[in-house]
């Protein structure tokens, strides 16, 4: 028996205590919090002995690297007789298993599984939702069964005030593997070094009120009583057993060893991120990011989403947006790859339980989420393809519940070879498997569910964009280069509704920055110029306005005269360059434009930036072309310029503007 007052075991004496037939639980999304070092004791306790036995397996996201890290390690005949999962995608081996009908296998909403959790913990009648109705996890669709040898029923169709819910139901977890960093003998366990909390607590109360066990691995001990309360994620009276783990299977995920800046215990720069090369992933990465909303909180899924996030990056647009990823991240950048679920300078993390709460009650403003294969109704399917099971993961809770929707894929796959030339997109050679399909294998997202609700919904794609309208799918946007007939209406098995498609936006096909933050911001250049006529002043605000290239320098130059013009006499010019941001490559020929204005437009020109730097920049560059150097540091100074030689117009009224 383990002395209440050191918990502290080794791996081996910790999973003796697992019983043939138990629930387990086990924590970790990817390989973030996955207790590498239990899981191996069980394996090899069961490999040496065959026991336990028949054990039944609960997990939200899939613990594992797709190989042999994780419940891979579990996927032992006779070991298992019973899995209740989140996602698969990274436990092929237990995948495997339940495609071929020789266990029995769930597969419910990631969501579901974390609130279950908290559901068994409270010892309620079980989850009520919405979350799954007309998926495959619906009961009238199959309730979440991979197999026949499938047969109790854990979700079933209720109707509570003449609305349809799903009902999930509990069932008791007999023991919690759980992780964390640091614990002292009595078991209190911080994480202040893992980059996500998950829903260890949870768990562990989980199994504790269900009368089981709970047993955590930590990377370290600390002296009894010198934890911090406030840091202790989970408190000794829950732990039974405290394993001292060996570092190799204690990493912080499975593509880190440890990054500070995955705990927000250190901020690191992310305007140095390189940018994606110009390929069709980033092409729909860019028109993705068109959707984004200011303000916003946005959930980005695995995969082809994850460049959404490097192209907001590259269009410094990051700072206008909250990204979050499902296990609980708030803010910073969500980390792709094995380190999918971390995030570099989150702001917060909370419990995976939790923020499912904020999910699943609409808290997302969008979210952009993966295609595998999408039908003539818009149901999308990530989660099922013939002998492979991805499993749903927090797909279904996500694209659900968020605000606006956009999925994001390839049109084609398997060899697909696509080139960005000229601005065009070039099909080399298509891909062998098509993804518009007649009907999706299992529905993951059902878009008659979302049109009846009124969600919006887009699918981009390289070549062109559709949109999820009440009469069905719809072909809205065409990429240049692109045949309809042939790249698209001849690639997909059903005929979608084409009336007046428009082009894909040219900068998408571009490879230099696409100025994203006007647009976002819904600040076009002509918004940032107002004409005061009383003081025949122009105001003009360059607060953040980047020009990147030759049709950047065009624009400010039409603009201009288009305006100077429409007012037809000289004016007086007040500038703000605060945040302004001219690429050297076309630097000389913004300034010649600029003189060239200032000669034909202005009587008078006032710039003004809080940044020295900025100041002396400008100053040269304005100095090169003969034009007045100084640039104020305030606005109060630049319009007292103005304002002085406005005084003297008015002594001294000027000819009308020559035009």
């Amino acid at each position: 028996m383990v002395s209440l007052k050191n918990k502290i075991v080794s791996a081996d004496e910790a999973v003796a205590i697992i019983h043939d037939g138990d629930m387990v639980a086990v924590s970790g999304f990817v390989g973030i919090g996955t207790p590498d070092e239990l899981i191996l004791a069980l394996a090899r306790r069961f490999e040496a002995g065959g026991a336990p036995k028949d054990l039944g397996l609960m997990f939200a996201a899939a613990p594992g690297d797709g190989r042999e890290r994780g419940l891979n390690r579990l996927a032992l005949p006779g070991l298992v007789r019973r899995v209740v999962g989140g996602h698969w995608s990274l436990v092929p081996k237990l995948g495997a298993m339940a495609l071929e009908g020789q266990i029995e296998a769930y597969n419910l909403p990631l969501g579901v599984v974390s609130h279950l959790y908290r559901e068994i913990a409270g010892r309620t009648a079980g989850h009520v939702t919405k979350v799954g109705l007309r998926t495959f996890v619906d009961p009238r669709l199959g309730g979440g069964k991979l197999n026949a040898r499938t047969t109790e029923d854990l979700v079933a169709l209720v109707e509570l005030n003449g609305e349809p819910w799903l009902h999930y139901r509990p069932f008791p977890v007999n023991v919690a593997l759980v992780r964390g960093t640091t614990a002292d003998p009595h078991g209190n366990v911080t994480m202040e070094r893992e980059a996500l909390t998950l829903d260890n607590l949870a768990a562990a109360m989980a199994a504790r009120n269900s009368g089981g066990f709970v047993i955590a691995q930590v990377e370290r001990i600390a002296e009894a009583g010198s934890l911090n309360p406030r840091e202790v994620q989970i408190p000794g009276v829950l732990v039974d057993c405290v394993v001292l783990s060996e570092p190799e299977n204690h990493r912080q995920t499975y593509g880190t060893a440890y990054n500070h800046a995955y705990t927000g215990r250190q901020r690191v720069p992310l305007d140095r991120i390189a940018p994606m090369a110009l390929d069709a992933r980033k092409v729909i990465a860019r028109r993705c990011a068109f959707e984004l909303p200011p303000g916003g909180v946005v959930n980005l899924g695995i995969g082809m989403p994850e460049g959404v996030a490097a192209v907001a990056a590259e269009e410094q647009v990051l700072k206008y947006l909250t990204l979050t990823a499902e296990p609980g991240v708030i803010g910073g950048l969500p980390q792709g790859g094995l380190d999918f679920g971390a995030a570099l300078n989150p702001a917060a993390v909370l419990h995976q339980n939790q923020q499912f709460d904020f999910y699943d009650g609409g808290g997302l403003d969008l979210a952009c989420l993966g295609l595998a294969q999408v039908d003539a109704e818009g149901n999308v399917n990530v989660s099922r393809f013939g002998k492979r099971l991805a499993g749903a993961g927090g797909f279904i809770n996500i694209s659900q519940n968020a605000k606006a929707l956009v999925f994001a894929g390839t049109f084609t796959a398997d060899g697909l070879d696509v080139a960005i030339r000229d601005g065009e997109v070039r099909i080399l050679r298509e891909g062998r498997s098509r993804k518009f399909v007649p009907a999706v294998e299992q529905i993951t997202f059902s878009g008659a569910y979302a049109a009846e609700r009124g969600q919006p919904v887009l699918y981009v794609t390289e070549r062109c964009v559709f949109r999820r309208t009440a009469a069905g799918m719809e072909l809205v946007e065409v990429a240049p280069g692109i045949d309809i007939a042939r790249d698209i209406l001849g690639q997909m098995a059903f005929a979608p509704i084409v009336s007046d498609p428009r082009p894909m936006d040219a900068r998408l096909f571009r490879d230099v920055a696409m100025g994203l933050e006007p647009m976002l911001l819904g600040l076009s250049l002509a918004e940032r110029i107002a004409y005061d006529p009383a003081r025949n002043t122009l105001f003009v605000n360059f607060e953040g306005f980047r020009v990147r290239g030759i049709e950047d320098v065009e624009l400010v130059r039409r603009e201009f005269e288009r305006t100077c013009r429409e007012i037809g006499r000289k004016v007086h010019l007040i500038v703000n360059y605060d945040g302004f941001e001219v690429d050297p490559r076309v630097s000389d020929a913004y300034f010649s434009t600029i003189a060239y204005l200032e000669g034909r437009y202005y009587e008078t020109a006032s710039r003004y930036t809080t940044s020295a730097f900025l100041r002396l920049k400008l100053g040269a560059s304005l100095q090169m072309r003969d034009l007045a150097p100084h640039v104020f540091e305030t606005r109060a100074e630049a319009q007292a310029r103005s304002t002085a030689a406005t005084r003297r117009d008015a002594a001294s009224p000027k000819e009308p503007l020559d035009v």
